[in-house]
């Protein structure tokens, strides 16, 4: 045999696509958009959207769409550390959100950038929480001042103080894209996103996904490993 590159039977190939197909039918990975800001006449809900209608075109997920809107925690004011508190909560909305965040395998998180930083209702939504956030993967789109790249900055750090597993990939929206749609009503035509699919960096959508899915594939098998 020579140096040449070792090629696998297509046979084998479509095997192993095959099993992966059936794993991914019968163990969906599940995974949340979660709309980052709460205020009036935002802007999150038009690419939480965007991103949450091509997430569910993607094989073996399910997608869910979180809106911050819909609970209303308080300021987190729990007498123990949800570090410590091994996933009791006394408030009832927290019990919920805690329960609603732990059926997730992974995360989407859609934020602006407010003031060189990420908006407060979502920093209290994340510290509400901790055992369901462990091991999990997520993910940021952002829009904003220095098109978000400072929130998400900020945000990689609290996730890995919260066991999350932030991946590398992000959807930093562009000027023009912002301006194409903020006056649109959701859900806005996917067309004024194609800069995503088609700019001079590639698909950057598909490239977010792929990593976010693929990595958290492996930690979903991991964690019930460590259950086992």
């Amino acid at each position: 045999m020579g140096g040449g590159e070792i090629r696998r039977p297509f046979h084998s190939l479509q095997k192993t696509r095959d099993t992966l197909k059936g794993v991914m039918e019968k163990d969906p990975l599940k995974i949340q958009v979660i709309v980052g800001s709460t205020r009036q006449n935002r802007f999150s809900e038009k690419p939480a959207r965007y991103v949450f209608d091509e997430l569910k075109k993607e094989e073996g997920v399910e997608a869910e769409l979180i809106d911050l809107r819909d609970w209303s925690l308080p300021f987190f004011d729990e007498p123990v550390s949800p570090s410590m508190n091994g996933g009791n909560y006394a408030n009832e909305l927290g019990k919920k959100w805690a329960a609603k965040v732990g059926e997730a395998d992974g995360y989407i998180i859609v934020t602006p950038e407010y003031n060189h930083g990420y908006p407060a209702v979502l920093k209290n939504a994340l510290d509400w929480v901790f055992v369901e956030w462990r091991d999990k993967l997520v993910g940021f789109v952002s829009y904003g001042s220095a098109l978000g790249a400072r929130s998400v900055e900020q945000l990689r750090q609290v996730a890995i103080e919260l066991s999350m597993h932030p991946i590398r990939s992000a959807i930093h929206l562009s000027s023009e894209i912002y301006k194409a749609v903020m006056n649109e009503k959701v859900p806005v035509d996917p067309e004024l996103f194609k800069p995503l699919r088609a700019g001079w960096s590639g698909d950057r959508v598909a490239t977010f996904f792929n990593e976010l899915m693929g990595l958290a594939r492996a930690l979903k098998t991991l964690r019930k490993k460590s259950i086992a």
